[in-house]
């Protein structure tokens, strides 16, 4: 998909899907392999540089999350499934386990960045941890509802779509936009990171800057950016604050 995105009309988009995936790739070169059962699709999307969110591409892996999980929770009946979004690139089942992520690789020519997202998320795989249509029958057996359980081709096609939608409402309105939508659905409300290491001092989880990135709150020092540090396999470990 990365050869033939420079080849499409501007006009044109392109998705590839996987059944199963043996060479994917993960972040920091680590390999992302997937059975059958999960939802695997890479998508190609032009931005402009000079956009609303061309000037914010980090927001674009948090725009991807909250459409996987607003695919699932925009459904009616189906508002109450604990699927949850973990900064910057991960779904989750509530802030308990894993279920999927998000992959965001940009190249800019010109006035133009060519996107290439990678998504991946467990609809029907009970191991090796759990999946969308558990959480479905949990949901049942707890309220007593009759939710069907969803496909992985429905539950792309809804991903592009909710997507389609909070990109368009994102180049009108900026980042406010769309971010009380992503807090509605994301798991860090009043948690607690360390910063610099395992060690360092205890700060609070409040937002993110209009950059994307995570804003904490230190006591005594009021509310600062932070950046993961890139070594640690958990993106809220180790957290540091750019100088």
């Amino acid at each position: 998909i990365g050869r033939l995105m420079f080849k499409l009309p501007e006009e044109m988009g392109l998705i590839a899907i996987a059944v199963r995936q043996t060479q994917g790739k993960g972040r920091g070169g680590n390999v992302w392999l997937s059975p059958v059962g999960c939802a695997l699709s890479t998508l190609h999307m032009t931005i402009p540089l000079y956009s609303n969110l061309g000037q914010r591409i980090p927001f674009v892996q948090h725009l991807v999350s909250l459409a996987v999980v607003e695919a699932v929770r925009s459904i009616p009946g189906y508002e109450g499934i604990e699927l949850r979004v973990k900064w910057p690139n991960d779904i989750y089942y509530s802030d308990l386990m894993k279920l999927g992520g998000v992959l965001v690789n940009s190249t800019l020519i010109e006035t133009t960045f060519h996107i290439l997202i990678g998504f991946g998320f467990n609809v029907n795989n009970s191991n090796p941890t759990i999946c969308i249509n558990d959480l479905i029958r949990k949901y049942n057996k707890e309220e007593g509802t009759q939710l069907k359980p969803l496909t992985a081709d429905c539950l792309i096609a809804r991903t592009v779509t909710v997507l389609e939608r909070l990109v368009d409402i994102f180049q009108e309105k900026g980042p406010n936009g769309v971010l009380h939508h992503y807090y509605k659905y994301w798991v860090h409300s009043g948690k607690q990171v360390r910063l610099h290491s395992e060690e360092g001092p205890l700060a609070w989880i409040v937002g993110i800057d209009d950059c994307g990135f995570l804003q904490v709150h230190e006591e005594g020092k009021g509310i600062e950016s932070v950046h993961p540090d890139g070594n640690s396999f958990d993106m809220l470990r180790n957290l540091i604050i750019p100088k």
